[in-house]
């Protein structure tokens, strides 16, 4: 009996944000819709780019948007993060977005099993 070795699992990366509610919804949407989206969208090697508006929450506290950006793998990730246009977009959230909402960020790495 021959065994079968199954292929290795594909890995992909994922960068997600989770906004709090904006002081003033108008602007923030403004600024992300007009400035923000253009810029993250320019990431190197980004394969796929959403967002969800007010997501229902199972548990803990709701947030008001998740955005969800993925990549081929961590390497490719980082180096998006770490280019020029990686250095803009953090910027601009920095000093723009943070006007209206507290945010927080974190890496995924998606096993396929």
């Amino acid at each position: 009996m021959t065994a079968t070795v199954d292929p290795p699992a594909k890995q992909m990366a994922r960068f997600i944000v989770l906004y709090d509610t904006p002081s003033d919804i108008e602007a923030f949407e403004r600024h992300y819709n007009d400035v923000h989206i253009p810029l993250a969208r320019r990431y190197p090697g980004l394969r796929r780019f959403t967002r969800s508006h007010e997501p229902a929450t199972v548990i803990g506290e709701p947030c008001y948007m998740v955005v969800m950006m993925d990549w081929d793998d961590m390497v490719a990730l980082q180096a998006a993060l770490g280019s020029e246009i990686g250095r803009r977009t953090a910027e601009d959230a920095v000093a723009n977005l943070a006007r209206y909402a507290t945010f927080r960020g974190m890496i995924l790495q998606l096993d396929e099993v």
